[in-house]
């Protein structure tokens, strides 16, 4: 019976001992949870902050030249693939003329009219010239005669050369000269070819735009054109200084110069945009290529060495007229207190701080609020 006594005094000490571990471990639990739940501190730091306006768009020449003929035909022969350097006058394509049987009939036919027409005309005038001499006309209707036949020799003239352009491709006169041969309009790099030989061609006139072969750009002056959101164009101003993040280039920013900003929006995917350009500065190291995707940031303003706590720390009141931090209190369990700050410009990320604080001091991350239910 002593023994059976003894046996119970154990297990009962035994049960002690792991209620009271048991006890310790869960204090240690509940007291490290509640050490997570509590509220973050982050430092007031120094650093830079830089307030800037985004805008997306591409790299493109400031010049670009549309290469087209002025006269019918087909594509007989392309002296430039896309990527060749061309100068001033440079020969690009040559255009033979592939007229229809009834327009090659009507040229004829319209250079044989105006050649009796004048022939008729310069008949008359040679008669009435000496009629005039011999005083049997008068001089009115001598001059009359002179114009008929010297409107008639302008038309010859027209039809042959309306005549050469149909056959032959190219004329040339002393007030004019039009060629088989297109040239280039200005020194600088083939971006694209839209013909090959054999191909048709329609002509530039003042009634239809013609065809493009070609388009000509001068890859020396390159600039950044895109779009900035209506949100942030009020604060742009000409001369702000811009750095360009170039998809295809790993590495390097290109830097330039805010230099136009559209007077009118326009809608781009649902929103109301802006177009804007940026000159690039000279001297730029990064091979850029016409049609470059990028990003360019347009710096409005940039601090350096100014006193920086993250945005999601501070609660504004009245439209952001006011803006307060909560610090750590006084004692390590008491709660914590409300600190009046001023503020200054914003990254999205971090904000400039004024006055309320000082670098070293901390500040607490808010505690979002459980929802009830």
């Amino acid at each position: 019976m002593g023994g059976s006594v003894n046996r119970t005094i154990k297990i009962g000490i035994f049960a002690v001992a792991v209620c009271g571990a048991a006890a310790g471990i869960y204090a240690l639990l509940a007291n490290s949870k509640k050490g997570e739940g509590g509220p973050k501190a982050v430092e007031v730091k120094l650093g830079s902050i830089t307030d800037k306006a985004q805008a997306v768009g591409d790299i493109e020449p400031k010049q670009r030249f549309s290469v087209k003929s002025k006269i019918p035909g087909i594509v007989k022969n392309c002296f430039v693939e896309v990527g060749d350097q061309v100068k001033t006058g440079d020969p690009l394509f040559e255009i033979g003329p592939d007229p229809t049987p009834s327009e090659r009939t009507g040229v004829d036919r319209a250079t044989d009219r105006a050649q009796a027409s004048y022939n008729r005309s310069k008949a008359k005038y040679e008669r009435y010239k000496g009629l005039q001499t011999s005083g049997i006309i008068s001089k009115q209707d001598y001059e009359d005669t002179k114009e008929e036949y010297e409107l008639a020799k302008v038309a010859l003239a027209e039809a042959q050369e309306n005549r050469d352009i149909a056959l032959k491709g190219r004329i040339e006169t002393g007030s004019a000269k039009v060629e088989s041969i297109i040239r280039a309009p200005a020194d600088g790099t083939v971006l694209t070819r839209a013909v090959n030989p054999g191909d048709p061609i329609v002509p530039l006139t003042s009634f239809q735009p013609g065809t493009e072969l070609a388009a000509v750009a001068d890859m020396r002056e390159l600039l950044f054109r895109g779009t900035v959101d209506e949100i942030d164009v009020g604060r742009l101003a000409m001369g702000l200084p811009a750095r360009i993040k170039v998809g295809a280039i790993a590495s390097g920013e290109v830097t330039g110069k805010l230099t136009r900003i559209a007077p009118q929006s326009r809608v781009k995917d649902g929103a109301t945009v802006f177009d804007v350009e940026i000159t690039l500065d000279p001297g730029q190291k990064a091979a850029l290529r016409a049609g470059y995707s990028c990003n360019a940031a347009i710096i409005i303003q940039e601090k350096k060495g100014v006193l920086l706590i993250p945005e999601r720390v501070v609660s504004y009141e009245k439209a952001k007229e006011k803006a307060s931090v909560e610090v750590p209190g006084p004692d390590a369990d008491g709660p914590p207190r409300k600190v009046n700050i001023t503020v200054g410009i914003s990254d999205g990320l971090d904000v400039e701080i004024l006055s309320g604080l000082k670098a070293g001091d901390k500040v607490l991350e808010k505690v979002a609020k459980e929802s009830k239910g």
